[in-house]
């Protein structure tokens, strides 16, 4: 006779950081665009925020799978909260003009349709996350959480503004990686899912 398994409760503590994570989102978008994104102070806040939502986004998953806490609706909020973060901080920082729109709807669509992907037709499609994925996660999140802070003063005088100039152009190098990563995960992402439907299909 084999043992029933237990399904861990939803009340626990990584999906209380995920559910965190998807409640700081609106907040983090008003304080990246007060003041059009011009207020020091706020996009200091915004930036805290933006590092308050990676960092608990690791933590979550570690004690999820640490402790057994694995949950459906952890499997399903984790990555919506992650998505939602990270695309308000492509729309707010492209609304304030740090990134260019046509990279947000690019790296968007990428991130959406492989979200919705995995959270619909996948059921006995099962594509692991990639070390180029998490490549990709990790140059994402040091660009967008160093493009949220005030690196650009336009009232500093020229030799003044230079360390924040620097800080920003590297910064941008790092979402141009981010974004080669994405687009190149995201094909190996829709690669294996063909792969996989038709080597069931073939069965």
């Amino acid at each position: 006779m084999t043992e029933v398994e237990t399904q861990p409760s939803n009340w626990n503590v990584p999906n209380v950081l995920t559910t965190l994570r998807i409640v700081l989102v609106p907040f983090f978008a008003w304080a990246l665009l007060v003041d059009g994104g011009d207020s020091v102070l706020w996009r200091c806040i915004a930036w805290l925020v933006f590092v308050v939502a990676m960092v608990t986004d690791k933590v979550d998953g570690d004690l999820a799978r640490k402790h057994n806490l694995v949950t459906n609706f952890g499997k399903i909020a984790d990555p919506i909260a992650d998505k939602a973060i990270t695309g308000m901080a492509f729309v707010g920082l492209s609304i304030v003009g740090d990134v260019w729109w046509w990279v947000t709807i690019v790296v968007l669509l990428r991130e959406w349709s492989v979200t919705l992907l995995r959270l619909s037709i996948l059921k006995k499609v099962v594509i692991a996350a990639a070390d180029l994925g998490k490549l990709k996660t990790t140059f994402q999140a040091i660009a967008l959480g160093t493009l949220c802070l005030p690196l650009r003063d336009p009232d500093l005088p020229g030799w003044a503004g230079t360390p924040g100039d620097i800080v920003f152009y590297t910064a941008q190098v790092c979402l141009a990686i981010a974004v080669a990563l994405t687009l190149w995960s995201g094909w190996e992402f829709f690669r294996g899912v063909w792969q996989q439907r038709h080597t069931l299909r073939s069965a």
